[in-house]
């Protein structure tokens, strides 16, 4: 989904939270609502004239200051993992990380506000980038994609022409595209408190619910469900998605589509079906109490000292990886593993989506015209989606004694050592950093070469992660590139509406959350849907859906 997003790779859908200047915008002038397919524009003269030599990477210093649009973020200091180590050592590349010291918003505002901007800015692209792109605060980046190599032969054009703007121009750098199903989403188990219960059927919501239960009763310090950060739908999300088929929209448009149209969340009844089972689970005490407010340190500390016994999140995977290594030290039968979608019993489990995922992935990167050389921050990027950079960042540095050693002789397979199938601890806590620094991620070039490998070594000998994905996670994520950038420009009259939504949206799912009862949690999401329909519900929602249907008709080439 994949649109989400913490943990790295957060869950493509995981979604900037807004601070009480949100209703602020970087311009007086109101978005152009254009349908998402704009035909490139014709090359300007100085975009003809670009030099065509390439930038030579680590022929000079390249200083560049990086800044993650997430509240909840902070670049890992560079140089100091395997991966960016090697970059900096071998490619002269030095990056320098920008805190959002908790409030992305108005750290944003305040380097607009001084024009003092980051020569990078990473993070959603329909929201405050669109801002930014409006003020002409953001470098065009057609002629490098046109002169580099990799980001116009990995992504394709289907995936450029979604990029450009409404000006025909492209000036973002994708995180994650691909043309096939990717993603982390869904349930991750606890093998040894599994085993010991018997390793009871858990497949449906009952099953789930009986589990949970028996869990409290047998081991007392154990959180029998954990949901991760659960005020970014961590958790949650995942059982929505149990209580309903298709469901590709989650929550982060306060919204499902039904018959065509955008509906309102709240009179769903899949999700008030939900919202009513994550109530009794806290009531019941069979999730952490402080579900709203606990950081992602804390949530791993759990995950690695086995006190955890079911794990959903919009991206599970490298936490419970890291956690799986920790435990298998002690026994090799323990650890955690993937389940396949829990689901509600009557419906089709093939039709669950815990997460999902889009041909453009999950955020961009943009060069702000702050940067005093965006062709050399440009070749950097294209070099990190290629296939060394990729390389690189996932396993590590190149040489004999390293998990790849060069490429084999068709460029682009890296020749895995034996060490990858025989010693694979480094190689998580380098994957547990560097995930958090790729930020232009190639995700069909990663996923097919890992996979293609792997499937030639035992089971034993596989990556925990590709492993998982090729059984379970991968197959369990729905298509969701219809439903990429609908979300109306913030300065808009739809964005208006939106931020009100977003306000009475965060309200109700933390009320409902710690609803006392039934009729309680239902009080609370039909007041929540008739203080949206009063701020202008029903304009958003016809927004929302026109935009659908016009990313459909683009999808389709009509």
């Amino acid at each position: 989904m994949n649109e989400n997003k913490e943990r790295f790779l957060l869950v493509m859908l995981v979604g900037v939270v807004l601070s009480l200047l949100a209703g602020c915008s970087f311009s007086q002038y109101p978005v152009r609502k254009e349908e998402i397919l704009i035909q490139p524009v014709q090359l300007e003269l100085q975009d003809r004239d670009v030099e065509k030599t390439l930038y030579p990477l680590g022929h000079e210093p390249l200083n560049i200051s990086f800044y993650g649009h997430y509240s909840y973020y902070t670049m890992p200091q560079w140089g100091t993992d395997p991966s960016s180590k090697w970059i900096q050592d071998n490619l002269n590349i030095h990056i320098s990380g920008i805190s959002a010291d908790g409030n992305a918003k108005l750290t944003l505002r305040k380097m607009i506000a001084s024009k003092k901007l980051p020569d990078i800015v990473w993070g959603e692209r329909d929201l405050d980038l669109e801002q930014m792109r409006e003020e002409d605060l953001l470098v065009p980046l057609d002629a490098y994609i046109e002169k580099y190599p990799n980001l116009k032969h990995w992504a394709g054009e289907k995936v450029l022409n979604l990029l450009r703007a409404s000006n025909g121009r492209i000036y973002y750098f994708p995180n994650y595209y691909s043309n096939r199903a990717y993603g982390n989403a869904g349930y991750v188990l606890n093998k040894k408190i599994y085993r010991e219960l018997g390793s009871p059927k858990l497949e449906t919501t009952d099953d789930l619910y009986q589990y949970l239960i028996k869990v409290k009763e047998r081991y007392p310090d154990v959180v029998p469900f954990e949901t991760g950060q659960a005020k970014e739908g961590h958790g949650i999300d995942q059982l929505f998605s149990a209580f309903k088929e298709d469901n590709l929209g989650f929550t982060r448009l306060y919204a499902v589509a039904e018959g065509g149209k955008m509906t309102s969340i709240y009179l769903d009844k899949g999700f008030r079906e939900s919202a009513l089972f994550v109530a009794k689970l806290m009531r019941e005490g069979l999730m952490p109490s402080g579900a709203m407010i606990q950081t992602g340190d804390q949530v791993t500390e759990k995950l690695m000292k086995g006190k955890v016994a079911i794990y959903a999140s919009a991206n599970p995977m490298l936490d419970a990886m890291r956690a799986d290594a920790e435990l298998r030290k002690l026994n090799s039968d323990n650890g955690y593993m993937f389940i396949d979608p829990i689901y509600k019993q009557g419906l089709d489990r093939s039709k669950i989506y815990p997460g999902t995922y889009n041909n453009l992935g999950w955020n961009v990167t943009a060069i702000t015209k702050s940067a005093k050389n965006p062709e050399a921050i440009f070749a950097m990027l294209d070099w990190m989606t290629g296939p060394e950079g990729s390389a690189v960042q996932m396993w590590g540095p190149p040489g004999p004694e390293g998990y790849w050693n060069g490429f084999m002789e068709d460029g682009i397979t890296p020749n895995f050592t034996t060490r990858y199938g025989s010693d694979m601890d480094e190689l998580t806590e380098i994957q547990a950093v560097s995930n958090q620094m790729i930020w232009v991620g190639n995700t069909l070039y990663l996923d097919q070469t890992k996979s293609n490998y792997e499937r030639m070594l035992p089971k034993e000998q596989r990556n925990w992660a590709t492993y998982w994905q090729q059984n379970v996670t991968w197959k369990s994520q729905g298509d969701a590139t219809p439903f990429i950038n609908v979300r109306p420009a913030s300065n808009s009259e739809e964005g208006h509406i939106m931020r009100n939504l977003e306000e009475i949206w965060l309200d109700a799912r933390e009320g409902a959350l710690f609803g006392q009862n039934d009729e309680e949690v239902l009080s609370i999401l039909d007041q929540a849907h008739h203080a949206s329909m009063e701020v202008g519900f029903q304009k958003y929602l016809e927004y929302i859906t026109k935009r659908w249907h016009d990313n459909i008709r683009v999808l389709n080439n009509e």
